[in-house]
């Protein structure tokens, strides 16, 4: 049934802005960019940036967490280009450490270390 996560569609009203902040993030350029869809290749996985709302109600119902050298370092980064912290640096367990940051968009980003 199910294999692994391939992609993660984050839905945004505006996506040229989406993507301007998405390359901040990641430092990497979509490698499939049209109006209607913005793909990033995260080290094999696909971060994707969808401008279509109508179906989606507002506010975040998931958390994907990316894998990351340092939460508390990327969750810097990314508050400093705009988003805002949602869940701070926590530590869930042994060496794992998981911190939440919001996109400016409405969708919550998790970041997770050590696992």
């Amino acid at each position: 049934m199910l294999k692994k996560l391939r992609t993660i569609i984050y839905h945004v009203s505006d996506i040229a802005v989406a993507k301007d902040w998405y390359r901040k993030a990641t430092g990497i350029d979509p490698y499939f960019d049209e109006p209607f869809y913005a793909g990033f290749d995260i080290n094999g996985y696909e971060l994707g940036l969808d401008p279509d709302t109508l179906s989606v109600v507002p506010g975040n119902q998931t958390v994907s967490y990316w894998a990351v050298d340092d939460t508390d370092a990327a969750a810097k980064k990314l508050a400093a280009i705009g988003g805002h912290l949602v869940q701070p640096g926590t530590n869930v367990g042994g060496e794992i450490f998981v911190a939440i940051v919001g996109d400016p968009f409405g969708n919550h980003i998790g970041l997770i270390e050590g696992a």
